[in-house]
């Protein structure tokens, strides 16, 4: 595993960010990762060199416990050996049915959430802080003084934005600049090869303003890996399972990772693997970090140590210039149209 800057920070982060969103989290009844599995791959991580870790206060049911379980696997662990990052906005049931001040980035939410989480890491200090969402209840003014005040007081190193639209990346730039305020050193959009193009602009706003881009949903949600196949040349939605069944999606999904586009991008990928010797997944993560406008550093969410060992093996995957423009070509038509969906 080798290291690089995060953006125009001096914190030197693994090639992979370890995603803990399933850690604690119950779907239907049943918890996705459990105290022990969340260990066991946090200690899978750590053996393999990944020293950036990835939360936040309302992962896990109820809120918190992805935290939680970092907090007490850190406990036994040298806090300075790592990198976490957490985030702020949406509502917090970790003490119950959320208040009209559980949620958002007003100062009083801004301010409970971080002691919080700095509790439940068992830390003094938060590496990077993103805002989870934009809040359009919020005047950016008093979110940026807030964060810019976490950052004085030493209880955040770094600030950081998730999902959001381009020009209001840029507005919260503009801000922290005209008002002295500590800005925005990385962000994290959904960011793919088969969905770049939605997401332009944005990365365009990172590469002005030399920022790390920290993708979420590096595999498009599984798409990327190779494990579904098309089932029906007139219709991108209709997939085959990998048991062989007509695969079921919601519809966040089909909208996010089912297109032409996104089909033609995985045929692409399937080539290139098979040249390098290696999984469609490896050659999605090598195609990302090896964007040379920015730093770029997936997050991966694996379930089990053999998917973390298959996503750290993307590090030791090299592509050509022509396989990595391959890729990228591929989202458009010959006479040079985007695929539609």
């Amino acid at each position: 595993m080798d290291y690089r800057r995060l953006g125009n920070t001096g914190l030197g982060v693994s090639e992979l960010c370890l995603g803990t969103w399933r850690f604690g989290r119950e779907t239907n009844g049943v918890v996705e990762t459990g105290r022990e599995e969340a260990h066991e791959l946090l200690d899978a991580a750590a053996d393999r060199g990944i020293n950036f870790l990835d939360t936040a206060n309302v992962y896990g049911t109820p809120n918190g416990k992805s935290e939680t379980y970092i907090g007490e696997w850190l406990a036994d662990r040298d806090r300075e050996d790592y990198v976490i990052a957490s985030k702020v906005y949406f509502p917090f049931d970790g003490r119950g049915e959320p208040g009209p001040n559980d949620s958002g980035l007003g100062r009083k939410h801004i301010r409970a959430q971080i002691e919080g989480t700095l509790d439940r890491l068992g830390t003094d200090y938060l590496d990077v802080y993103y805002i989870h969402r934009w809040d359009e209840d919020t005047p950016i003014e008093e979110t940026m003084r807030a964060l810019d005040e976490l950052v004085a007081e030493g209880k955040v190193h770094h600030l950081g934005a998730s999902t959001m639209a381009a020009w209001r990346l840029t507005k919260a730039q503009w801000t922290a600049d005209v008002d002295g305020y500590a800005s925005f050193d990385v962000v994290q959009p959904l960011h793919h090869a088969g969905y770049y193009e939605d997401v332009k602009e944005y990365l365009e706003v990172c590469i002005d303003q030399d920022l790390a881009v920290c993708p979420y949903s590096p595999l498009a949600g599984g798409f990327l890996t190779g494990k579904y196949e098309r089932a029906d040349p007139d219709d991108p939605e209709q997939v085959v399972a990998p048991d062989g069944s007509r695969a079921s999606f919601d519809d966040r999904f089909e909208r996010f990772y089912l297109s032409e586009r996104g089909w033609k991008v995985l045929d692409a990928v399937r080539e290139v693997a098979a040249e390098c010797d290696a999984t469609p997944a490896q050659v999605a993560l090598a195609w990302l970090t090896e964007w040379d406008e920015f730093t770029c550093v997936p997050i991966v969410g694996a379930r089990t140590v053999d998917q973390l060992d298959e996503n750290v093996a993307a590090t030791e995957v090299e592509l050509t210039d022509e396989q990595w423009d391959r890729i990228m070509d591929a989202r458009y038509d010959p006479d040079g149209n985007l695929w539609g969906h």
